[in-house]
């Protein structure tokens, strides 16, 4: 019926292209994990944390108002640490290909609410790159600092380290691969129900009620229907070489009578 859906055939429809889903889905799967391990260039993250303290001489005797006071700072050391003062300084010393808005595009300045500890993360396409800009820009801010704020309240408390296995914070090939696989499982049934859409055979008689608009009264079997039309055709050859021998024999007959006169 029209604007009915058949849950049994649709499935039905689904088992008889399931060869076209797998393979697409393979595809997109493999094509996912080809271009993350080939194509996609690692990218590795490296974090130096520095914390933001009193120092002896700055000290107000209470502790409470020296710690807010510190938290106060964080934000505004957080602009610093970005800015081109810094940022600058850090490619002269390095000596990188980089202008402060494409190394500040690479760097992350966070820290905890209510924390006195900020955290630098630099991302490079190497991981000994990443940590030794991680640690530069750590170490010129608290250079820089003394100058610009007259304060020296920041100290470097982890630098960032060479891990003994690096491992790229993306790509991630596996998830790539698992998303691949879903988008792959998505076209594949898209396509599946495009192709059945264009097809206009009719299948069953719905389909033929629907085109004609009557009723179907009867279905004859295709294989009956061959069966049939094999036995029609094997008799009639039957019927014709009995004919044949019957007009050779009056052919004989009809020659040795004559032959008698």
């Amino acid at each position: 019926m029209e604007g009915s859906f058949n849950t049994k055939e649709f499935l039905y429809r689904l088992k008889k292209r399931l060869p076209l889903i797998i393979i697409i889905t393979l595809l997109f799967t493999v094509l996912s994990g080809v271009l993350s391990y080939k194509f996609l260039q690692p990218v590795y993250q490296a974090s130096t944390q520095i914390l933001v303290n009193q120092t002896a001489g700055s000290a107000t005797g209470d502790q409470a108002l020296d710690i807010e006071s510190n938290i106060q700072l964080i934000s505004t050391y957080n602009g610093i640490i970005k800015s081109p003062v810094i940022l600058a300084a850090v490619i002269e010393e390095l000596n990188l290909n980089d202008t402060v808005a494409t190394l500040n595009e690479r760097i992350t300045v966070s820290s905890a609410e209510k924390s006195q500890i900020l955290q630098i993360d630099v991302e490079d396409g190497s991981m000994e790159n990443a940590v030794l800009t991680s640690n530069t820009i750590a170490s010129v801010f608290q250079e820089e600092i003394k100058n610009l704020m007259n304060i020296d309240n920041v100290r470097i408390l982890s630098p960032a380290e060479m891990p003994a296995i690096s491992k790229p914070i993306r790509p991630d090939p596996l998830l790539n691969m698992a998303i691949g696989a879903v988008v792959g499982f998505m076209f594949s049934l898209g396509l599946v129900i495009l192709l059945d859409q264009m097809n206009t055979t009719v299948r069953t008689e719905e389909d033929i009620e629907e085109i004609i608009g009557l009723h179907v009264l009867g279905i004859v079997n295709s294989s009956k229907a061959e069966k049939a039309v094999k036995k029609t055709t094997v008799n009639d050859e039957k019927g014709m070489k009995e004919h044949v021998e019957i007009e050779k024999k009056q052919a004989i007959s009809n020659s040795k009578i004559g032959g008698s006169y």
